[in-house]
């Protein structure tokens, strides 16, 4: 085996907002990996645009840059569970990890999650210690529970053994020690210096070992697409080199082989990916050649072909119904509005959407079920796709129950709350409801109470937006997939919301809305297209109410339309699509265009709706 000295492959993971990017992008800023027009863009690294607007990094990215004549490749990995399968992928291109923890909050959930899988890969990591100039931040603390996380995962003493950097993202600074990072964050013309860290990764990050005369053998963890060579498929080189032209064979999960010559070969240079000739082990690579490679092939040399160890997903917890908008005026809104539009969308994000699984419900007709990780994991795609242009209703979201030696299993996750002290009692009664069950609280530095709870993940449902509303803004909740239990008796009938209903078409106006507001809180403004069956308004009440938001002042022999006093009405909620999702009720759609996100009854008509509702009554 040879030790490659002049390579270091490491993944970047932490928790969500805790500067894992915003330090990735001071990294390519000080060696140069980035060009200086692109260097006046606040996040290089989130090339989303729902990234940059969310904050968050949803597709793994990789990119590389040299220091010290030593080509440093990073994998910048998503920071929420629900993007696990971006993470359990990618972490296979890394030989080592950066762990960002922030100063004040400490090791999150999401750190948790992602650290886990490193360390059973057996991955080395180096701890930074980011934003210590923040109020409240406790370094020590810090250093103390990521100690602890580690021992929670069963970390071996090598792991435990980790390095610590002190560093500010935004300042793009970096030291040993956390006096000497506070001296120079005091003195505002202190330059951007992260060479620290870079002599941490060289020195502790291990460089890969391989065996060079071996038949090569890659195993593809990424897609990528060029407009001259198509479909490229990106990995670590695991064993032996490989060579533009070179007649290589693609083996699928199923067994089945497809030889084919190399056609291109790519390798990155700072953001982008540059052709080279010829590549070895250590090395991540796109190849190009094969037409239908896909994440867990593994391409190989015909005349000793190896088969890499498949991918292992974590199975999807959450499943939606995607279908064809049926609304009144669907169409006029977006380009792709039919089922094989829909079909066709989803099948492309199969092949890079490793944790998402799509069933056709009716062969050839125009409703899909698609489980995803999370409610977010599913939202980032509708999103996606209502950017894109397409046009489709979506249904509640259900837990996926599952069967093990005849008993019946149930998704449970672990919730994380932070909340001020004055509410506390609000979050344990709504969690208490919902088969909550407390493992831990604590006050933070903050003067907030920490929980953390056990609970069904049908409990979940909905429940963000009605501890936000309870709270004033002020909980902050991250869940995490804990493992499948036995299914628990609880009653969510107390969480069930009536809804204010258009009666009838036409366009909103003050005086409509005005009568309709006293009946609860309103979705919409006047000036906004209605129709029958749009949900307009959440009722007061736990039971729905048809309301006529459309209704105007007819004149009278006592005064002209208009001649009364100005109708003053509240702010609308705003019905985003994270807040329609959670919302919506089992007998409810959501109703998703380019333009506009409304909820609707899934049946439009109010006779319909009360014809349905008797017959439901007499069987019961």
């Amino acid at each position: 085996m040879k030790t490659r000295d002049n390579i270091r492959n490491i993944a970047i993971i932490a928790h969500v907002d805790h500067g894992k990017t915003t330090l990735v992008d001071a990294m390519l800023k000080q060696t140069k990996a980035v060009k200086l027009n692109v260097e006046t863009e606040d996040l290089i690294m989130d090339s989303m645009d729902l990234e940059r607007e969310r904050g968050i990094t949803i597709k793994a990215k990789n990119a590389s840059l040299i220091y010290k004549n030593v080509k440093i490749n990073l994998v910048d990995t998503p920071g929420h569970a629900d993007f696990g399968g971006e993470v359990e992928r990618t972490l296979r291109m890394a030989d080592g990890v950066l762990l960002l923890v922030d100063a004040k909050e400490g090791p999150m959930p999401q750190t948790k999650f992602v650290l886990k899988k490193a360390m059973e890969l057996g991955l080395r990591a180096i701890v930074v210690i980011n934003k210590i100039d923040k109020p409240h931040a406790n370094v020590d603390e810090a250093v103390n529970k990521t100690f602890d996380l580690f021992v929670k995962l069963n970390a071996t003493h090598i792991q435990l053994d980790f390095p610590i950097i002190y560093a500010s993202g935004l300042r793009a600074l970096a030291t040993n020690t956390p006096e000497e990072l506070i001296a120079k964050l005091a003195d505002p013309n202190t330059p951007a210096d992260i060479t620290p860290l870079f002599e941490s990764i060289l020195t502790n990050i291990p460089a890969p070992e391989v065996d060079l005369e071996d038949s090569f053998a890659m195993q593809v963890l990424a897609l990528s697409h060029n407009n001259y060579r198509g479909r490229m498929g990106i990995g670590k080189v695991k064993f032996g080199k490989i060579k533009v032209n070179q007649q290589l064979v693609l083996i699928k999960a199923d067994g089945s082989k497809t030889t084919s010559q190399i056609t291109g070969l790519q390798m990155y240079d700072g953001l982008k990916q540059l052709d080279v000739l010829e590549a070895e082990a250590g090395d991540i690579v796109a190849v190009a050649g094969f037409d239908e490679i896909h994440i867990g092939d593994t391409v190989t040399d015909p005349a000793k072909p190896r088969v890499m160890p498949p991918v292992m997903i974590e199975p999807p917890t959450i499943k939606m119904t995607f279908a064809v908008n049926t609304a009144p005026g669907a169409g006029k809104e977006g380009k792709f509005c039919t089922s094989r539009n829909i079909r066709e969308r989803l099948i492309k994000e199969l092949e890079t959407n490793v944790a998402l699984k799509v069933d056709w419900l009716d062969q050839g007709g125009d409703t899909f079920l698609v489980s995803g990780r999370g409610e977010l994991h599913l939202c980032i795609l509708i999103e996606t796709m209502r950017r894109e242009g397409f046009c489709l209703q979506v249904g509640q979201p259900q837990v996926i129950y599952i069967e093990e030696n005849g008993i019946t299993l149930e998704p449970y996750e672990t919730v994380y709350i932070d909340v001020p002290h004055e509410h506390q009692g609000i979050v344990i009664q709504e969690l208490g409801k919902r088969g909550g069950e407390m493992q831990h609280m604590d006050s933070t530095l903050s003067s907030d109470v920490h929980a953390e709870y056990l609970i069904p993940t049908r409990g979940l449902l909905g429940l963000k937006n009605l501890l936000m509303t309870r709270t004033r803004g002020t909980v902050v909740i991250n869940n995490l997939f804990d493992s499948y239990k036995p299914v628990h008796a609880i009653d969510l009938r107390d969480n069930e919301h009536g809804s204010l209903i258009a009666f009838e078409p036409g366009v909103s106006n003050p005086y409509g809305l005005d009568n309709a507001q006293d009946r609860g809180v309103l979705f919409i403004d006047p000036g906004v297209e209605v129709y029958e069956g749009m949900v307009v308004g959440k009722h007061s009440l736990e039971t729905d109410l048809e309301v006529n938001v459309c209704k105007i002042k007819h004149k009278s022999n006592q005064r002209a339309v208009g001649s009364t006093d100005a109708v003053v009405l509240p702010p609308p909620v705003d019905v985003t699509l994270d807040f329609a999702v959670e919302y919506v009720g089992a007998d409810e759609l959501v109703d998703i265009t380019p333009k506009s996100i409304r909820i609707r009854k899934q049946i439009l008509p109010s006779t319909e709706r009360r014809r349905v509702a008797r017959q439901e009554a007499d069987k019961k």
